[in-house]
């Protein structure tokens, strides 16, 4: 039995985690983008498709990835109240939930942590929220 040729995981999985929160129609109305590059005049609040730490779970018959991808919340509101809803709206759309992995099979999404932040630049008014989520999927065999 040949096993299908793998192919990195990382960028067809940050797609799928982009896609899936584009299609939430309750989160698109509380940010101003999901991006995977944030232009220099971005209005806030947004969400940043930021860094993929992928390893690999393979099988005896199977190719297999697990994908750690940061999310990064941005707000200038004042205080925590913003992001911290927009990052459980985030977890609502992503834990658990299906997604559609190109040359991949999903099977599974767990939110793994949760860290809030504010910048220290001057003013100072930027709240920050990366979020991590592991995410396992198998080489498609179809």
């Amino acid at each position: 039995m040949s096993l299908p040729v793998p192919g990195l995981a990382a960028l067809p999985t940050r797609d799928a985690v982009r896609a899936a929160l584009l299609a939430d129609a309750a989160l698109m109305d509380m940010v101003k983008g999901v991006l995977d590059w944030v232009p220099e005049k971005q209005a806030y609040p947004y969400i940043h498709v930021g860094e993929s730490t992928e390893t690999p779970a393979n099988a005896h018959d199977r190719h297999g990835s697990e994908v750690l991808q940061t999310l990064h919340i941005w707000s200038q509101y004042r205080g925590y109240a913003e992001a911290l809803t927009i990052a459980t709206r985030v977890l609502q759309a992503l834990d658990h939930r299906p997604l559609t992995i190109l040359g991949h099979r999903w099977t599974w999404t767990r939110f793994v942590s949760l860290q809030t932040l504010t910048d220290p630049e001057p003013p100072g008014n930027i709240r920050h929220v990366p979020m991590d989520f592991r995410i396992g999927s198998e080489v498609d065999s179809t």
